[in-house]
């Protein structure tokens, strides 16, 4: 039922790339339109000037770079979408649902004006954002130095599919359905518990693991969190019997011997299923993984891949 929600919103990032170009266009007739009157001016001004400038006008400080007053707008075309900001209140909630630590290293895939990063840096956190747009690379490290974080928020200009992020526990991002799928296959390659977070678009048929709304808020207000899933597809010795999974992204069905198990999930690291009526909860590590059962007898369990 989510599914139509993502093309609704791909249509409004589409609409806004269509209405910041007609306005591209229309600065650019106003500009064309402008500039020949504008250089009359200055020759006739010119003209009358007869007396040398002051030496110090010839070395005055040069005006600020354009980057010093650079200030995006909502809309603004980038790379592969438009920029649009996320709204504070959900910046926040996205890290509440990672459960981001100080501990913890986030990587913000298309950082535009650093918000997330600068938002993870004040909870502690060490931060990094990779975007594409240099002036909004120089934006977010300006910010960064104004909120006192520079030492904890970084910037690149970068592109994320060129990006190495393998390094980070906590990815967040706000793309378009096509560009989350295009990282899938690098994201399930990470590290068994990252934490993927969304603002609004989802990652195809890999269904997130949690997704949450922001209330009192206009739009982009939806957050989806996956939790990166070990790799347990295959076979199994658990016991006397033999551990047949096959594998979905997090969920999991197979057999236990002859016995079909039901509930077959991985939450990151942590796998859970249920066997003739027998629990199971466990922690995968590598080639082994070892819990303990519920329902029945309780009992530990060590299983070891074939």
């Amino acid at each position: 039922m989510l599914q139509p929600l993502d093309s609704e919103l791909s249509q409004r990032y589409t609409l806004l790339h269509s209405l910041s170009a007609a306005v591209n266009e229309r600065e650019r007739s106003e500009y064309n339109t402008t500039l020949p009157c504008l250089a009359l001016l200055v020759g006739l001004t010119a003209g009358l000037i007869a007396a040398p400038a002051p030496l110090q006008a010839q070395t005055a400080a040069p005006a600020p770079a354009q980057t010093e007053s650079y200030a995006p707008e909502s809309g603004q075309p980038g790379k592969d979408v438009v920029w649009v900001p996320t709204p504070d209140t959900l910046v926040e909630r996205m890290l509440d649902m990672a459960k981001a630590t100080p501990q913890d290293f986030l990587i913000d895939l298309g950082s535009g004006d650093g918000r997330t990063v600068i938002a993870a840096a004040q909870r502690g956190l060490k931060a990094h954002g990779i975007e594409y747009n240099p002036e909004m690379v120089t934006l977010s490290q300006r910010r960064a130095q104004a909120a006192g974080v520079a030492d904890r928020a970084t910037f690149v200009k970068a592109d994320i599919f060129e990006s190495d992020f393998s390094k980070a526990q906590v990815i967040t991002l706000f793309l378009l359905p096509e560009l989350n799928e295009r990282l899938r296959p690098q994201i399930l390659e990470l590290e068994p518990g990252t934490r993927i977070v969304s603002n609004s678009f989802r990652m195809g048929d890999w269904e997130p693991d949690r997704t949450d709304r922001v209330e009192g808020c206009n739009q982009w207000c939806t957050a989806h969190l996956w939790l990166v899933p070990a790799k347990v597809e295959g076979s199994w010795r658990l016991g006397e019997q033999e551990l047949k999974l096959a594998q979905k992204y997090q969920m999991l069905t197979g057999t236990l011997g002859t016995t079909p198990i039901e509930n077959g999930r991985l939450d990151g690291k942590q796998i859970s299923f249920t066997a003739g009526g027998v629990a199971y909860t466990g922690t995968v590590a590598g080639t082994s993984m070892s819990g303990s059962t519920s329902g029945g007898s309780a009992a530990n369990w060590t299983a070891t891949k074939s």
